[in-house]
């Protein structure tokens, strides 16, 4: 299994590992890549980012494309329709972050992208596809990838005409979440749809694969089965950054560590720290709240501590409920 672990390019961004973090809202923020980072994450994506609040200068966004101090390579994930709004766009992400890669997302089912006419709407329309990943490319030196679905529904099965297009435009490599837009997040992640893709890309830039990985064995079996380039990790890292470092060692080693309540519960705390640093006490135990309900998830007690966790708001009474557990 270890020729399954190995180093990837993404244009003339050289990788170390093929591990993952996928781009998440409300979750991929700076903190937790912190966090997965130190835990093996080989590259992170920020939560997706809107071209038309970058361009029109919203400090809030800028915020949410902040690097974390120990990530050595990182992508900024930016939607929008306008080729030219994207391009804009990109020009200020390269600016402001200096980031490894610009990442267009083609993907996102969710209405309030979608109605916009971004995200994986565009799953439909390739020739639109073509004309903003273009114009990205165009706007900026460094590398352009692309994450899309496999159609928008199942009588509409897209994911080959989307990668040429992206091709022909000049990304770098392409992801796939093998689920369509209507899906959403229900149902089952079809990996035969990114094996297809593999061989239709037939090596001309890399495929990384997405959906339903939620175990080291889900790993294995997702890179042996359709060959992909590397994968990419979204729910399944929600509040258990470990994964990296468990799928790490199975490819490798062909073993798993067994994670402690005690480390889980070391980590959230650390990255409660972080976000209290970066946003403050009182909007990061907001979002903590729901942070912990995943750290614990699976322990025993869990149910009952969720129910007091998610009524904590300052970092004391989280550690007045869950420091015994350390």
């Amino acid at each position: 299994m270890n020729s399954l672990y190995h180093p990837v390019s993404i244009g003339s961004l050289n990788l170390d590992g093929n591990i993952f973090l996928a781009p998440m809202a409300d979750f991929s923020d700076a903190s937790y890549r912190s966090i997965c980072a130190d835990c093996g994450m080989d590259f992170g994506y920020t939560e997706l980012i809107s071209s038309e609040a970058l361009v029109r200068d919203n400090k809030k966004t800028f915020e949410m494309m902040r690097r974390a101090p120990n990530e050595k390579a990182y992508a900024v994930q930016i939607f929008g329709s306008l080729p030219e709004t994207m391009a804009r766009a990109a020009e200020i992400v390269q600016k402001e972050t200096r980031c490894e890669c610009i990442d267009i997302n083609c993907g996102c089912p969710v209405p309030k992208v979608t109605k916009t006419g971004a995200g994986s709407v565009l799953t439909r329309e390739p020739e639109k596809l073509y004309s903003i990943t273009r114009a990205v490319v165009q706007a900026v030196d460094v590398p352009v990838s692309v994450k899309i679905r496999t159609g928008w529904d199942s009588k509409h099965i897209t994911f080959k005409e989307c990668a040429q297009a992206a091709i022909e435009a000049g990304a770098k490599a392409i992801t796939l979440h093998g689920r369509t837009a209507v899906q959403g997040y229900g149902g089952s992640a079809d990996w035969n749809s990114i094996k297809e893709l593999v061989e239709y890309v037939n090596g001309r830039i890399c495929v990384f694969g997405n959906g339903d990985v939620k175990t080291p064995q889900d790993a294995q079996r997702m890179l042996t089965e359709t060959k992909c380039d590397g994968i990419m990790i979204g729910r399944a890292a929600q509040g258990n950054p470990f994964i990296f470092k468990r799928v790490r060692e199975y490819l490798t080693e062909g073993t798993i560590s067994e994670i402690s309540m005690s480390e889980s519960l070391s980590m959230g705390f650390k990255e409660m720290q972080l976000l209290a640093d970066s946003i403050g006490e009182k909007a990061a135990c907001l979002k903590m709240r729901g942070r912990f309900s995943n750290y614990i998830k699976g322990f025993e007690g869990a149910k009952e501590l969720r129910l007091k966790v998610i009524a904590c708001s300052t970092q004391n009474e989280f550690k007045e409920i869950l420091q015994q557990y350390l």
